[in-house]
């Protein structure tokens, strides 16, 4: 008997790759279709009731037409769709969390949905030291400054230069995959890094700290939780007020955790030697954001976990639960 699996890529998690890497798990009874939505080509948006979402509920209705497994990263699985695929009894979505499924609508109707989590923990964690080493060297301000025929010299100034990461001690709010995984990589540069999560009792390479202490002892402080009532909000003006001063911040997890103003506030002020952020409270960032003429501020847009890798490896942990379903085993990774 044959499995129909539609395979909705886009743009960075691709149709091959979603088919091959199932392909290398069941070699055999499965007929593929394919949709391939406009990711990162047109933002991802809301689609009816769910969130970060590419294409139409029609489109996707039309393309799952007897399909039991649907492998996408942003398709819109909405309660509408999900009704309207009789056959469908399994979603994997290859990203960290199932944002753009309603898991009610999923679970009334007997469809189980897996995702992908720690799929773009190494990429996020490189680029984190990246936007690290970018902020502490400045080394977007004065790649800005050559390329419009300037040579500046008096960044050389005891003032202006950065930090060295040997010796420096670096605070984590977060250490789960991606918060280790840095913490590792500054571990081996010679840095002292300090981690504040409660749910992390032991690390190998990490000084496990109350938030406090972690604010007052630390050089540079990066963000790697998740968010929640909790984290919301947790970094605003006094806990920066709290950090030694010519201290910088890095945010590539979520936008929601951080305080934007406060950080402008604290960079125009003195206080801060700048930050780098690769995620913000609105995104797109709108024209006019003091984000984008702030001083010492490094930006890139929301491409932390953009890497070869994060595609490959969303379709390859999508496939290992493919081959579990139809195993008829439990998911490695249920939503």
């Amino acid at each position: 008997m044959t499995t129909r699996v539609l395979a909705a890529g886009d743009h960075f998690v691709l149709n091959r790759l979603l088919i091959d890497a199932v392909r290398e798990q069941v070699p055999e009874g499965l007929e593929f279709t394919e949709l391939t939505l406009d990711w990162p080509l047109v933002p991802f948006g809301r689609v009816a009731e769910v969130d970060e979402a590419s294409g139409t509920e029609d489109q996707l209705i039309e393309a799952l037409d007897g399909a039991e497994i649907c492998l996408t990263q942003m398709a819109p699985l909405t309660r509408r769709v999900i009704e309207a695929s009789p056959r469908l009894r399994l979603i994997g979505i290859g990203r960290g969390g199932p944002v753009n499924a309603n898991l009610k609508a999923a679970a009334e109707h007997g469809v189980a949905v897996c995702c992908a989590p720690g799929r773009n923990a190494g990429a996020t964690a490189e680029h984190t030291l990246g936007m690290i080493l970018a902020a502490a060297r400045r080394i977007p301000q004065t790649h800005a400054e050559l390329t419009a025929g300037r040579w500046r010299s008096d960044y050389y100034r005891y003032d202006e230069v950065g930090i060295e990461l040997r010796g420096s001690t670096i605070g984590l709010v977060g250490g789960g995959a991606v918060g280790n995984r840095v913490a590792e990589m500054l571990a081996a540069l010679g840095a002292h890094v300090l981690v504040h999560d409660p749910y992390v009792t032991e690390s190998a390479v990490a000084e496990l700290v109350s938030l406090d202490e972690l604010l007052a002892r630390s050089q540079v402080i990066t963000l790697h939780a998740r968010v929640t009532p909790e984290t919301t909000g947790m970094i605003g003006a006094p806990q920066i007020a709290a950090m030694p001063a010519g201290g910088i911040i890095v945010n590539c997890a979520r936008g929601a955790l951080l305080d934007y103003d406060a950080v402008c506030d604290a960079i125009d002020g003195g206080h801060l030697f700048g930050a780098a952020f690769d995620v913000f409270p609105e995104e797109p960032i709108p024209a006019g954001s003091r984000l984008l003429s702030t001083p010492g501020v490094t930006l890139t847009p929301h491409l932390a976990g953009a890497s070869r890798q994060t595609a490959a490896n969303a379709a390859a942990i999508l496939a290992e639960d493919v081959a579990r379903h139809l195993r008829g085993e439990p998911l490695a990774h249920p939503a």
